[in-house]
C-alpha cells in the first residue's frame, strides 16, 4: 500500500491501494475497506483513485456518500 499524503493533516486513512477496478483504503485503526466497481460503481472508483493520488479528500468523500461508504466489497479487520 502506498502512505496517503493527507494534505489537511486531519484523516483517518493512512494508506492506499489502486488497482485496474479497485481502491483499497486502510484507516488509521488498521481496517481495511475494499471499493470495486462492482460494489460503488466506476464513477466513484474512479474519483476514490484521484482523491488517494492527490493526498485530499479522500475520507471525506467516502463519508460524504452512502453508497461508498456502505457498499465496500470486502472488509479486513486490523490484525
Amino acid at each position: 500500500m502506498e502512505h496517503y499524503r493527507n494534505l489537511s493533516g486531519d484523516s483517518g486513512v493512512e494508506a492506499y491501494e489502486i488497482g485496474d477496478d479497485f481502491v483499497a483504503v486502510r484507516f488509521r485503526t488498521g481496517v481495511v475497506y475494499w471499493y470495486t466497481k462492482a460494489s460503488v460503481g466506476a464513477k466513484h472508483v474512479a474519483t476514490l483513485k484521484r482523491l488517494a493520488q492527490r493526498g485530499r479528500g479522500l475520507s471525506t468523500y467516502i463519508s460524504q456518500h452512502a453508497d461508498v461508504s456502505g457498499g465496500y466489497a470486502r472488509k479486513d479487520p486490523d490484525d
